[in-house]
């Protein structure tokens, strides 16, 4: 339900921007229950005061047109988060990709032991850069970079084919690398 702002706030429509401050602090502490006892404690009630008086005051000072006093604005939305995969010439990135509870010189020792036994190391930066050409179960060039968090790393993936062929999904490349990983934790048989 819309009301009249003016109405609100007591006052007729040819109120002048001193009128419509005196109403809004004469209602203020009407409502307020330090200032009179009994009074209306609620926060939609001042805040339905403070919004006739924000349509007041921008109707007197002629700042946009007189507009009803409806139900606060709600917060626009919050922006898309950025996509998790993109494409860049070829190449699909997956960021963030997995996290690995180490910090990232433990996790880049375990990453090259893994890249060992599915593939062959092509360039490392210890312990933040590791690229890979993968052999099996998925062949593909891979670059896994690192980077600390709070007592552990997050790796993000970037993923491109060989010879000019197309490359496998992102997430099976991750999904090979954290089945590897959780391998190494685990007592062979």
């Amino acid at each position: 339900m819309t009301e009249d702002p003016f109405s609100v706030l007591g006052l007729s429509h040819d109120a002048t921007l001193t009128e419509v401050r005196d109403a809004r602090r004469r209602l203020a502490r009407a409502l307020h229950p330090d200032v009179q006892p009994g009074g209306d404690a609620s926060p939609a009630a001042m805040q339905r005061v403070n919004l006739a008086f924000d349509a007041c005051v921008a109707h007197v000072t002629g700042r946009r047109r007189l507009e009803q006093v409806a139900q606060p604005r709600r917060a626009p939305p919050p922006p898309p988060a950025p996509p998790r995969h993109r494409q860049v010439r070829g190449i699909e990135v997956d960021a963030p990709s997995f996290t690995i509870d180490a910090l990232p010189a433990e996790a880049f020792e375990a990453l090259l032991v893994v890249a060992a036994t599915i593939g062959d190391v092509i360039d490392d930066d210890p312990p933040y850069v590791l690229e890979c050409l993968l052999g099996d179960p998925i062949e593909c060039w891979c670059r896994l970079e690192l980077v600390p968090d709070a007592g552990s790393s997050t790796l993000s993936i970037a993923v491109g084919g060989l010879d000019g062929r197309g490359h496998p999904p992102a997430e099976d490349v991750r999904d090979v690398w954290v089945e590897e990983l959780n391998r190494l934790g685990r007592p062979l048989p």
